[in-house]
């Protein structure tokens, strides 16, 4: 009689009883991360790119006085005629910051500049196009409508109002606005800190020769970028051998330093990968495998006070699984309000294989085809390892878990990179 063989499922098996869905990992951690409370004030200059720790109320009002939304003249609306032309005499000029200090009698005008404050006695603005000017009058119809071209005082936002809202990331437009309001200073929330390391013993950086076996460590340099491009300070802590005492060493000095670990590879089942048993003894293990391609050996834990990934090791693992959770879990902690990514529903160009037991994130181009409609197509071979797919990439093509494939013309799920990545 044969002996039965245990069965661990393995990266290839794309059903694993140990694996949670994508949504319930994103569930535990949005649960498990509490924002910082921190905060400071900086010049709004400094403030782009931070989140904003408290909401942002007018104390004026935009514009601040009536004025005029063009370059024209400045009128009584009972000056327009029913029909026909009427003349008007020209008393003057308003510019932008200069205001006309008379009052203005009916069958008068005034030269007015965009911006400029409307002229006691006036209410409307006849755009200079249609008038008729001479040396010190002006000839009007009917093509203007009593009280048009005219911005009323506190149009765009008047005091009181809530402008920007606590949680959000500040943006150039941000900055402008909050100088408009007259706020040279704004309160935002802290940097967090992040650490971050490779795990290998086959791992080189670049510019070292390549033995036998060795290969270069691309991760800490795509760790590298996301982390930037999210604002927060990070520690490259290199890489780290598969050496049980050096990755102890590694996890409390991290703990000691950063708000978060991330690491790269040491989180699968074999016999070199340590990282889970470490954070069982260190810390807390929340969940270990999701049910998604690729990406599955994801932990997520606590190390003391400090959040831990433990992302997969090939390449396109690292990136996905980045993206899908720890950028969500480091906005939040950051404070920034989560906004989920945009997806949008087109057809799929290409035939994608895919068996049921995981979520799938493909990596795709979205296009406009030769008629102008969106489409979408994948990036070629999809392997975990193969960087290129998404160096070409532009959004994820997302096949859910029940997916059997999809032919050439289907519609698919695409996330867009523009606002993740």
């Amino acid at each position: 009689m044969s002996e039965t063989i245990p069965h661990n499922a393995s990266c290839k098996d794309d059903y694993d009883p140990n694996s949670i869905s994508p949504e319930q990992a994103l569930e535990n951690i949005f649960q498990t991360i509490t924002p910082v409370k921190t905060t400071k004030s900086v010049p709004i200059r400094e403030a782009l790119g931070k989140i904003l720790a408290t909401d942002i109320i007018s104390q004026i009002n935009v514009p601040t006085e009536r004025n005029s939304a063009m370059d024209g003249y400045a009128i009584k609306g009972r000056d327009i005629p029913d029909e026909g032309i009427h003349n008007l005499t020209l008393i003057g000029c308003c510019l932008a910051g200069t205001p006309f200090n008379e009052h203005v009698k009916s069958g008068e005008c005034v030269r007015i500049m965009t911006g400029a404050v409307m002229p006691d006695g006036t209410d409307t603005v006849i755009m200079q196009e249609h008038v008729i000017s001479a040396a010190s009058t002006i000839s009007i119809n009917n093509d203007t409508k009593p009280g048009e071209n005219v911005r009323e005082a506190g149009e765009d936002i008047s005091v009181g109002d809530l402008v920007l809202s606590k949680g959000m990331k500040l943006t150039p437009a941000d900055i402008g606005l909050l100088a408009s309001l007259g706020f040279s200073e704004v309160t935002i929330y802290r940097n967090i800190k992040v650490a971050f390391f490779s795990t290998g013993d086959e791992l080189r950086s670049v510019g070292e020769e390549l033995d036998n076996g060795a290969i270069y460590d691309s991760n800490r340099y795509t760790l590298f970028g996301m982390l930037s491009r999210l604002g927060v300070e990070f520690i490259d802590m290199g890489v780290v051998k598969d050496d049980k005492e050096l990755l102890d060493r590694a996890f409390i000095e991290a703990s000691l330093k950063a708000d978060v670990l991330v690491t790269s590879g040491g989180v699968s089942v074999g016999d070199a990968d340590y990282i889970k048993d470490i954070l069982e003894q260190q810390g807390e293990v929340n969940f270990w495998k999701v049910a998604m391609k690729p990406g599955r050996p994801l932990t997520f834990g606590k190390l003391d006070k400090t959040y831990f990934f433990g992302l997969p090791g090939n390449p396109v693992s690292v990136m996905v699984t980045f993206y899908q959770f720890v950028q969500p879990a480091l906005k939040k902690l950051m404070g920034e309000t989560y906004c989920s990514p945009i997806l949008m529903k087109v057809p799929c160009t290409s035939n994608l294989r895919k068996r049921p037991g995981r979520v799938e994130y493909q990596r795709g181009v979205l296009e406009q085809d030769e008629e102008g409609h969106m489409v979408v197509r994948k990036t070629g071979m999809q392997g975990s390892g193969i960087l290129r797919s998404m160096a070409d990439a532009n959004c994820f093509i997302i096949l859910p878990l029940e997916s059997e494939g999809v032919k050439s013309g289907a519609m698919v799920d695409v996330q867009l990179f523009h606002g993740i990545v």
